[in-house]
């Protein structure tokens, strides 16, 4: 099977297995130390120094200063450490210059995105606790709330509160209550107690509330559009709305205020805290491992390249080749050029490609030469009444003819031959459009070919012909009865225009299954077996000289043809020449 897929796998495989085999021999001929990682490394002393490290970005903007900090942690973990930026750019490295990297990443530090797996207690929005940024209280601040803290606390356990004081990253003390009320002795005369003053110290300074309207103002930016509830961040960083009603639960508004509550929040936390930084966690000995002999490594690499380089090539020179023409053939066809083909030698999807690009460029080209010969003959078709008409008409203004009751009629005749190629060119624009509608119902084929044989008796024994039914059974569809009459007697029409004196005209039907089929034959001139397949085309006509005496306007077999696939059947023809012609209608009895 010589097919593209097979094609592509096939030179997969092959540079797949060179270069397995030549990673085997690199891994057995080097040392087995040279890839070794020192064993014993624990995800407790990982976890330890990505701390540390989440810590120094989560206080400093940058890490110009960071190197003490990893040769520290090097020393007291007896690992080898180092950071690079996302680019791969080193920022400090415990191991000597020029040592190669560890083979992997063991974790990114970054303090708005830690990493869960070495830090499983982290908070949903993974954001450092201390990453801070404007958050940050001055000295000033901080001596100045943790005094005001300090006496809210004693005023607390002068009640009898078991409390707690603590102090966040951001320097802000907070008092909280740890226990339960300390029981007091009884005192025969109770006194007041004076409440306790929580709200100082509580207050946002002025640099948390230049932080929190900084905050906020992101906040809302990012809420444009997604939320309509009003409220506010919190210096706990929680929302507090100002909605008169109670928050829907687990709403989409929530979760659209909670997502860009952690947005602002790391948009505002940027520019205080390091870059994200790759970490590198290794040991010495891995650093100072043998290395893989050049020589090995630039021998293997070449013949893989040659290898991989030769069978790509072979690949694609018999892939690109095809495609090229068919992009050549396309570009014609773009061109205005129909005959656009190729030619394909191979087998499989480029060939079947280029298969159904023939088939499309021969499809493209008949309707192509359908369409000028559509609008040759619609042109032709009205030109000659519309000459008529005003060549008669001329001649009435002028004087020279005399529209008496004779040259009337010749006119009106005229008219209505143009009407009735305007009906017929209107019947096929709406079959081609899909809205050629019909109006179904239980139809008698018996009833409904002697309305046409009675329709059409006159023309029939006026030109000397015999016109009968046969009717096998009693066959019934459903069906537009209008329409059906239309069909049949346009076929009617038909054989009455080009069936001789003397000749016989024979409409039946009978039933056959599911369908029904309809006939109508005569004993006239007959159609050639090379006509035969463009008989239903429009305008069409064995004599090409349009004589009206002998054709029509060469629509109603086209009509014929979309009013049978309207109803779901067909309509096909035969002939013998100079003997008998059938054109024959199957419809099925349910559409």
């Amino acid at each position: 099977m010589r097919s593209l897929f097979v094609r592509l796998l096939t030179s997969s495989a092959v540079v797949a297995v060179c270069s397995i085999t030549a990673t085997a021999w690199l891994a057995a001929s080097s040392t087995s130390g040279a890839i070794q990682r020192e064993q014993g490394q624990t995800l407790a002393s990982d976890a330890q120094i990505n701390n540390t490290l989440l810590g120094y970005a989560a206080r400093h903007p940058d890490w110009s200063g960071v190197a003490a900090t990893v040769r520290d942690l090097a020393a007291r973990n007896s690992r080898r450490i180092a950071l690079t930026t996302e680019k791969g750019t080193l920022i400090a490295d415990s191991a000597a210059a020029g040592t190669p990297l560890p083979s992997r990443v063991s974790a990114v530090v970054d303090p708005l995105a830690v990493d869960v797996t070495l830090v499983p207690g982290a908070a949903e929005d993974r954001i450092d606790p201390r990453a801070v940024g404007p958050f940050l209280l001055s000295d000033r601040d901080r001596a100045r709330l943790t005094k005001l803290a300090a006496t809210y606390a004693g005023c607390m356990r002068r009640t009898r509160q078991t409390v707690q004081m603590t102090v966040s990253n951001t320097g802000r003390p907070s008092v909280t209550i740890t226990g339960e009320e300390i029981p007091r002795e009884p005192s025969p005369m109770p006194t007041p107690m004076t409440p306790c003053d929580a709200v100082s110290f509580n207050t946002p300074t002025r640099t948390e509330k230049a932080a929190l309207k900084q905050l906020n103002l992101l906040v809302a930016k990012c809420l444009k559009g997604k939320s309509t509830e009003r409220g506010s961040v919190g210096l706990d960083f929680t929302w507090v709305s100002k909605e008169k009603r109670p928050a829907l639960p687990a709403a989409e508004p929530a979760q659209a205020i909670s997502s860009c509550i952690v947005a602002a929040r790391k948009e505002q936390l940027d520019p205080y805290v390091a870059p994200a930084a790759y970490l590198y966690i290794g040991s010495p000995a891995e650093a100072a491992g043998q290395r893989i002999p050049l020589p090995s490594i630039a021998g293997a690499a070449l013949l893989v390249l040659v290898l991989t380089v030769g069978v790509s090539v072979m690949a694609a020179r018999r892939l690109v080749g095809p495609v090229n023409a068919l992009t050549h053939a396309a570009r014609r066809m773009r061109d205005g050029d129909s005959s656009a083909r190729v030619q394909i030698r191979t087998t499989g999807e480029i060939s079947e490609l280029a298969t159904a690009f023939n088939e499309m460029s021969e499809h493209l080209q008949r309707m192509e030469e359908q369409r000028k010969a559509m609008v040759s003959d619609v042109s032709h078709e009205l030109r000659t009444p519309l000459s008529n008409l005003r060549g008669w008409l001329e001649a009435a203004q002028d004087g020279v003819a005399e529209l008496d009751p004779a040259l009337i009629a010749s006119l009106v005749e005229e008219i209505l031959l143009l009407q009735h190629i305007v009906d017929d060119l209107q019947d096929l624009a709406l079959a081609d459009a899909g809205r050629l509608y019909l109006h179904l119902e239980p139809v008698c084929l018996g009833d409904l070919l002697d309305q046409v044989t009675t329709a059409h008796r006159g023309r029939a024994e006026a030109a000397g012909l015999t016109l009968t039914t046969e009717v096998t059974g009693a066959p019934t569809l459903i069906a537009a009865p209008v329409r059906l009459r239309q069909a049949i007697g346009n076929l009617v029409t038909n054989s009455l225009r080009y069936t001789p004196p003397g000749g016989h005209i024979t409409l039946s039907a009978r039933q056959d299954g599911d369908h029904v089929i309809i006939e109508v034959t005569d004993t006239g001139i007959g159609i050639r077996a090379e006509h035969l397949p463009h008989v239903f085309d429009r305008f069409w006509r064995a004599e090409k000289s349009r004589n009206r005496r002998t054709g029509g306007s060469g629509l109603g077999l086209a009509i014929v043809r979309d009013l049978a696939e309207a109803h779901g059947g067909t309509a096909t023809v035969t002939s013998t020449p100079g003997v008998r012609t059938t054109f024959t209608l199957r419809l099925p009895s349910r559409p």
